[in-house]
């Protein structure tokens, strides 16, 4: 499969169609990875409310029906993350050397150009000598089973390809994780974990495409897993976004008000541990998930056809 995408001297850059078969030793990394996601995954929830749900992170496999469609649905996303990358690349370059970091809450400096984008972000601040303008990004997917209604997963997996293509091109690391809850009673919540910037793979843009419409939705405790990965990260910055159509919902009685209050107390404990949340809504429950997050973490939007050039030129304000 070739990628229509260049290199920095021109060159085209190639993946196989028929990879050669994955090694033992590979094998045995893959297996020693997961178990490694697992520990974490049970690690991050040991002192909440779900220290008692039977977990299990997923490393999803890809075959080569996932790569034909990734790249059908990669032909006509290219081009738009291609032009956002080519304009946010020449930010990167001078922001390494800028005087201030813009797009803050508060700072010493007024930026009333940014006061047009309504995410109360208006304000530069000095930056350290040691301090150089760096991302990392975690993007969870909503995988319940509601997420298969009005094109809606087709949508979420066109946003992350997006992403995921626009991470690689300006060398963000990524974590994008789809998540589902009560598969079986015994394994209560299942994450899938696609990318991970602890390994990284050309592969796992095919992983992608193994997103699906599963079962129910425990909320506050997949953004409690991804939000302490990014905790551990080196980057200034840490953005996780969540991409989800409507409330929380799991058994035994993971629902209304007592789910709510957990996951706006998952928010609230990991913004002061440095996160900023996102919540992109797809899906009828705009107004509750704009409740639970806040006005100002919440994206409305409105057009699925235009959701992944929204969410990537979103992700590249962060690099201003």
């Amino acid at each position: 499969m070739e990628r229509s995408d260049s290199l920095e001297n021109g060159s085209p850059k190639y993946h196989q169609t028929n990879p050669e078969p994955m090694s033992e030793s590979a094998k045995q990394q893959e297996r020693h990875f997961r178990k490694k996601l697992n520990r974490s995954a049970r690690e991050a929830v040991s002192t909440s409310i779900h220290d008692k749900v039977k977990l299990i992170v997923h490393r999803p496999d890809y075959d080569q029906v996932n790569q034909e469609e990734y790249v059908s649905l990669s032909k006509e996303l290219m081009p738009i993350v291609r032009e956002i990358a080519r304009k946010t690349l020449p930010i990167l370059e001078h922001e390494e050397s800028a005087e201030f970091a813009r797009n803050h809450y508060y700072g010493s400096k007024f930026q009333a150009d940014s006061v047009a984008y309504g995410d109360y972000r208006y304000f530069s601040k000095k930056r350290p000598p040691t301090e150089s303008p760096s991302l990392v990004v975690g993007v969870r997917i909503d995988e319940s089973a509601s997420m298969s209604a009005f094109g809606r997963l087709e949508a979420a997996k066109r946003a992350v390809v997006a992403v995921y293509e626009f991470c690689q091109i300006c060398n963000i690391p990524v974590l994008i994780y789809g998540d589902t809850a009560d598969v079986s009673k015994l394994e209560q919540m299942s994450i899938f974990a696609y990318a991970d910037f602890d390994k990284t793979d050309p592969n796992d843009r095919f992983r992608l495409m193994q997103i699906r419409a599963r079962s129910n939705n425990r909320d506050g405790m997949a953004l409690r897993i991804m939000a302490e990965r990014l905790v551990a990260s080196q980057q200034h910055t840490k953005l996780l976004i969540s991409i989800s159509d409507g409330q929380p919902k799991a058994m035994d009685d993971y629902t209304g008000s007592y789910a709510v209050t957990d996951m706006q107390q998952t928010i609230e404990e990991y913004e002061r541990k440095g996160i900023t949340f996102l919540a992109a809504a797809i899906g009828q429950d705009k107004e509750l998930l704009n409740e639970i997050y806040g006005h100002e973490k919440f994206l409305d939007i409105a057009s699925l056809n235009e959701f992944p050039a929204r969410l990537v030129r979103i992700i590249a304000r962060y690099l201003q």
